[in-house]
């Protein structure tokens, strides 16, 4: 049986274009897959007569990558990867600011990756959005055995290592979903220390600069044509503002001033990829991790403040879905606009959701009769001539939905000489296209087909958690995450509910302390009756009033009654199933333990200790306003829990962080090359030879 032995662990990323750059960078981007189209991106007025050719052409190449994926071997071996994003600060004085060296420092991470190819542990390092931002997942994927989960913050360890040994001395690298002090004044600035002016050709933004956003062209293209096809302005989002007892009567009630894609696609978050044994798997997983999405992104939540102020809610969904919003008013029901006939359905069919959103069709199709379809109970709108199509190609009705669903939407960034250029039978960047910018909780990734024997195979990736401040609470998850996946599989369980609930349960995810005071509907007998057959014959049996009940976040992950056993319970029974060695079973009961106090309210989210920090800070007023000095002081503190310089037991359940600095982020190479020269050769000598002996003991004058 072939295996793949490499799996795509991160999102679609970058290579650097458009910068100076120089080209063994672009090199080793690509050997690390880090590939986003280099060329230059067509405007909105001239990529619109070419939008009906990349959709109709999107659907031909899914064909095309389905017909392939049906000859590749099934792979039984798990690889897997985490994905997680930084933010780089400046610190000064009174106030800190986004440092928009995301690009430089990404260069330079690199090169050095380059030099230590040759272990065993390493990581791969991504552009984001931002330019004050990174993304870091491991070089290589992690595997399919128990001490592989043990991996997982041993390199996120080493990615915060390295990161450091790259920053500035005024520089820091707090995991931060967002900066408080972001879009409030001078919040950026340059290498140089300039500080650019709001506004810009591309987001025309009156809070944040075109200099804010990653030099790639892609993102100010995406930038752009996103309010170009929204026809009608910006992008806008206006959180709830908390009242505090000193808030004004007259604030306003909401945080105004979000109006570009750098508030939503300027967030922080945490992700986790992995490869299924094949398409039937990695489509019912997607259903499933749908399914528990809400709950991952309570009990990780992290983002209470917004542009210089404390919001009533704690996480970063809506105010993404709202950043990347390229509805026309007719598609979002904000207004009428008039019909387009180079949009797809003239830009005037409803659509209920923008494209960052939670998913609006199950993907799995049962074998006995379509059950799955009674939870499919959203509007989820199709477009008909790619459903046709991909139903008369063969592909079942559930994955031909999903598809189809994709592609009611327009693609956004078309580059020149990349349209028909392509060939459908080994190109798959027009289904790419529209699959990248649909940015729901799961995304479910078919394999290109093009190399069996060394690409990735089916996928699943699991997207709504947001970061946390230490590697300890990131690696919990992650590992958490992988193991219900593991228990789904080996105890043949069904968390479908009808996604009318998830979706209100996504709702209520963001709301503030939402993790303590929220009850989520949940799946009350996860497990088939003695007399159902396996979940890919009856996975979602019951009368529709026993399948689910709203249930909080500890009873969903410790249990309830005697009848729903808890996702903690099941990951404990599965490790005990496969033998798992005593010293890894006791790292990871400390992550399954973390998952269990943050239900319990034990362990704080990071959405409140951001507020108790804030509120307890001497600088506030009560009046839910986040000062500079607030906000830098918050970011400097955030900076110290993440590599163990400042107390986090609140965070991590008492679980104390060992230190991280830049010391040993890199090898030392025992080199054989001569010392220049005599002089430097004499010093070195003279430096030595005049010191008492070495006990053994670290003096910091003798190594100074």
């Amino acid at each position: 049986m072939a295996r793949r032995a490499v799996l795509a662990v991160v999102a679609l990323c970058t290579v650097v274009g458009g910068l100076v750059a120089p080209p063994a960078a672009v090199r080793r981007a690509r050997r690390h897959e880090a590939i986003l189209t280099v060329g230059t991106p067509l405007r909105w007025p001239d990529a619109v007569d070419k939008l009906a050719y990349v959709r109709e052409h999107g659907i031909a190449q899914f064909i095309e990558m389905m017909k392939r994926s049906d000859a590749l071997d099934r792979s039984d071996e798990l690889l897997w990867g985490d994905e997680l994003e930084y933010a780089v600060l400046r610190v000064h004085d009174d106030f800190a600011r986004a440092s928009l060296r995301g690009p430089e420092i990404r260069d330079w991470l690199i090169e050095k990756e380059d030099l230590h190819a040759y272990r065993t542990e390493g990581c791969a390092w991504m552009p984001e959005y931002g330019r004050w931002m990174l993304e870091g997942t491991p070089r290589r994927p992690y595997g399919g055995y128990a001490a592989d989960l043990v991996r997982v913050e041993r390199n996120m360890r080493l990615r915060r290592r390295r990161l450091l040994s790259a920053l500035r001395d005024d520089e820091i690298c707090p995991t931060l979903v967002t900066f408080p002090g972001f879009g409030v004044g001078d919040f950026c600035e340059l290498a140089d220390g300039t500080v650019p002016p709001a506004g810009g050709d591309v987001a025309r933004s009156a809070t944040v600069p075109d200099a804010a956003i990653h030099p790639h062209p892609r993102f100010a293209a995406l930038t752009a044509n996103i309010r170009d096809r929204r026809g009608d302005g910006n992008v806008h989002f206006a959180p709830p503002r908390f009242v505090d007892a000193e808030t004004p009567a007259d604030a306003p009630a909401t945080i105004e001033g979000l109006d570009a894609m750098a508030y939503g696609m300027g967030c922080c978050c945490l992700q986790v990829t992995f490869q299924a044994r094949d398409a039937t798997e990695a489509r019912y997983c997607y259903d499933q991790l749908a399914a528990l999405a809400p709950v991952m992104l309570a009990l990780t939540a992290a983002a209470p403040a917004w542009r210089g102020a404390l919001a009533d809610s704690d996480a970063r969904w809506d105010v993404v879905a709202a950043s990347v919003d390229d509805r026309t008013p007719s598609e979002a029901g904000r207004g009428r606009s008039p019909a387009d006939p180079r949009l797809v359905a003239g830009g005037t069919r409803p659509l209920p959701r923008s494209r960052y959103s939670s998913i609006s069709r199950y993907a799995f199709e049962c074998d006995a009769g379509g059950q799955v379809k009674r939870f499919c109970d959203v509007d989820a709108p199709v477009d008909a001539k790619a459903l046709e199509t991909l139903l008369a190609a063969g592909i079942d009705e559930a994955l031909a939905r999903h598809v189809a669903h994709l592609f009611v939407r327009d693609p956004l960034v078309l580059f020149e000489g990349m349209v028909e250029e392509l060939d459908d039978a080994v190109a798959t960047d027009h289904f790419d296209n529209l699959q990248s910018t649909n940015w729901n909780t799961v995304r479910l990734k078919p394999p290109v087909g093009l190399n069996p024997e060394g690409e990735p195979g089916w996928r699943t990736e699991f997207r709504p958690m947001e970061v946390q401040l230490t590697d300890f609470e990131n690696a919990a998850f992650s590992v958490f995450t992988v193991l219900v996946t593991r228990v789904i599989l080996a105890f043949d369980l069904s968390l479908y509910v009808p996604l009318s609930r998830v979706d209100a349960n996504m709702r209520r995810a963001q709301r503030r302390d939402a993790v303590n005071v929220e009850k989520f509907y949940f799946r009350r007998q996860l497990a088939p009756t003695e007399n159902e057959q396996n979940k890919f014959n009856n996975c979602c049996g019951g009368e529709d009033d026993d399948v689910f009940e709203e249930m909080t976040c500890a009873e969903i992950i410790d249990g309830k009654g005697d009848y729903f056993p808890g996702l903690a319970p099941l990951a404990y029974a599965y490790l005990d199933h496969i033998g798992c060695d005593r010293g890894t079973f006791a790292r990871i009961s400390d992550y399954i333990e973390l998952v269990r106090k943050k239900a319990r309210g034990e362990a704080w989210t990071g959405a409140k200790w951001i507020r108790e920090f804030v509120t307890n800070h001497p600088d506030y007023a009560r009046d839910s306003v986040i000062s500079p000095k607030v906000a830098r002081d918050l970011a400097v503190a955030a900076h110290e829990v993440g590599v163990g310089a400042r107390d986090a037991k609140a965070l991590t359940g008492g679980v104390a962080i060992k230190p991280v600095s830049a010391d040993g982020a890199w090898d030392t190479r025992l080199s054989p090359d001569k010392i220049p020269t005599a002089d430097e050769r004499k010093k070195l000598l003279l430096k030595y030879a005049k010191r008492g002996p070495f006990e053994g003991k670290f003096d910091p004058v003798f190594w100074s």
